[in-house]
């Protein structure tokens, strides 16, 4: 299972998706958003699927990569499905106490759970064709407004890229420690839910002073190289926009409008 999350791991290539400059691919997954909610039809559901397929396949993706990502979350997905399934109201087809499935709970939750899956395979394709630095520098040129706010965009920027580098750094170092207590007797899956939580106790332990001695290193790092991030200071490679990026985001944003204006005229 540890190895199925996928949130914050980068597949390198030169695909489009992956030249796309990252204020691009930012906005662009805003506009998904935008327009994953306000999709409430077949039509409108159709093509954001489409849309969806299109990016995956432009940025050469996998299948199988993109369903695994969903495995850690499938228990949430099933739970949220089954909730809207027997608690919604509507013309009843079958009924037992307080359980009821009607035409509309049954219509609630294929929406749903086609939300769900839609809206966090989109957002992985954004942490799959992005590395971490570009993306943290794409997000505090698109805040860089709030500053006159006072607002700590350089800060914000590189907290959120640091904690996505180190989910996939966690769960190899998780994988590790797994492995070598298994390796010394440890069962993780055998009796009741007290004994499996009772048996992650020699894992938590190791696990936290690893990320703690990683983030000590990483400040250490920092203030050798007197990093203090921010105007100023130098980019490997500074985003600029190119023709294929505003091309993309008129796509974008006409994709979302026609989303809107179909769910707007009832299509």
């Amino acid at each position: 299972m540890l190895k199925d999350i996928t949130l914050g791991q980068y597949f390198p290539g030169d695909t489009i998706a992956h030249r796309l400059d990252p204020r691009t691919k930012l906005l662009l997954v805003v506009l998904y958003i935008v327009g994953l909610f306000c999709a409430d039809s077949v039509l409108t559901y159709g093509v954001m699927i489409a849309a969806f397929l299109i990016c995956a396949r432009v940025s050469k993706v996998g299948a199988r990569a993109l369903v695994r990502g969903l495995k850690p979350v499938l228990l949430i997905i099933l739970f949220t499905g089954i909730l809207n399934l027997f608690f919604t109201p509507g013309d009843y087809l079958w009924q037992f106490g307080f359980l009821h499935i009607s035409r509309q709970g049954i219509a609630m939750a294929v929406r749903m759970v086609l939300r769900i899956m839609l809206l966090i395979m989109g957002t992985f394709l954004l942490t799959y064709t992005t590395s971490p630095i570009r993306l943290t520098d794409g997000l505090e040129r698109l805040l860089g407004g709030l500053k006159k706010l006072h607002v700590p965009v350089h800060e914000l920027a590189m907290m959120m890229s640091i904690a996505l580098r180190f989910i996939p750094t966690l769960i190899e170092e998780t994988d590790k420690i797994m492995s070598a207590q298994k390796a010394r007797g440890a069962d993780f899956e055998s009796g009741n839910l007290f004994h499996k939580a009772k048996a992650l106790i020699p894992i938590l332990v190791p696990l936290f002073i690893s990320a703690f001695r990683r983030a000590d290193e990483l400040a250490v790092a920092m203030e050798c190289r007197c990093y203090h991030g921010g105007e100023g200071r130098t980019k490997l490679n500074p985003l600029k926009y190119a023709a294929r990026d505003y091309w993309t985001l008129v796509c974008g944003v006409v994709v979302t409008a026609g989303v809107i204006a179909l769910g707007r005229f009832g299509f």
